[in-house]
């Protein structure tokens, strides 16, 4: 029987890239969104919803969550309800299935706060600076102590996912590409933060390699890293961003917000160790792909190009 798998937050980025994934090996996926179309339109926070999206699932993927630092800071209710409501909602609902499904929970590099060694490992100490990571703290504890009542259980943590021009136009990555591709200027809040950018591609290659693992039987593993190991400052992004896209964009520095985190990378020992995965896309290489991407669009009689 081919094994059903529901995945929450199915219309996000990596959402789609991991259904599409999973589909092309067999897996029945269900998507739930918030976005979703028809069936799959749903929210994590209806109680009912959820159960009924869960009935004969063999597993869950929740990455469906308030899913960026600056909403967490705008409406700190609605994150939390989101993340940690919506997530009980999942858990509640496995233990009362008569075949128990396993459950992987998307977590956060900004569960650490401010590492004060670099890279970070898996057993760094959890010190969130902001609403998004509390919720994700207190997510990746409901999920452990889940395990008490026979869940299989597995959290995976990630840092700065691209990709994709369908991702959020906000979040830096796409932010930079898009406004190079525009010729427009490209703000920089804080030029000298470092962040551990991954490509989604080689994420969802490591979250279907965890959903393998549950799906044979293994035990759900201690909290893992997918992410690339590398340190790139915004002001290197940024200018990538401008050569890749061979464009006459300016940047415009700005100071750092005071909820965000300065400087992350990681360490990607235990996803090689458990898995053995390693990340293939360099961030050289995915920016330069999304970038093409984007010219793509700008060309495309069917669709308009505007600046974020």
């Amino acid at each position: 029987m081919n094994q059903r798998v529901l995945i929450t937050g199915s219309e996000g980025l990596i959402g789609r890239v991991v259904r599409e994934s999973l589909s092309e090996q067999g897996f029945v996926v269900k998507g739930f969104d918030i976005r979703g179309k028809g069936s799959e339109k749903g929210d994590v926070r209806d109680a009912t919803s959820v159960a009924d999206a869960m009935t004969s699932c063999d597993g869950v993927l929740h990455l469906a969550a308030v899913s960026r630092v600056v909403w967490g800071e705008r409406d700190p209710e609605l994150c939390w309800t989101t993340n940690v409501g919506g997530l009980m909602n999942v858990l509640n609902a496995g233990k009362k299935q008569n075949r128990l499904p396993w459950i992987i929970f998307a977590s956060s590099r900004e569960v650490y706060g401010q590492p004060v060694v670099l890279p970070a490992t898996e057993d760094t100490p959890l010190m969130p600076m902001n609403v998004y990571a509390r919720s994700k703290v207190e997510g990746e504890r409901l999920v452990q102590l889940a395990r008490e009542y026979g869940l299989r259980t597995s959290i995976v943590r990630l840092s700065n996912v691209f990709g994709r021009t369908s991702d959020h136009v906000d979040r830096v990555v796409p932010a930079f590409a898009r406004a190079a591709v525009a010729g427009a200027s490209l703000r920089v809040d804080g030029a000298d933060h470092t962040f551990d950018f991954t490509h989604v591609e080689d994420v969802s290659r490591g979250i279907v390699s965890l959903i393998q693992r549950m799906v044979d039987g293994g035990e759900g593993l201690a909290p893992i890293h997918f992410v690339s190991g590398k340190a790139t400052t915004l002001g290197e992004l940024a200018a990538l961003a401008i050569e890749f896209a061979k464009s006459q964009s300016t940047v415009i520095s700005a100071p750092p917000r005071h909820f965000d985190v300065a400087r992350f990378y990681g360490a990607p020992i235990r996803a090689k160790s458990a898995l053995n995965w390693v990340p293939q896309v360099p961030l050289r290489e995915g920016l330069s792909r999304l970038i093409a991407d984007f010219e793509h669009e700008a060309y495309s009689p069917s669709n308009t190009l505007s600046a974020t």
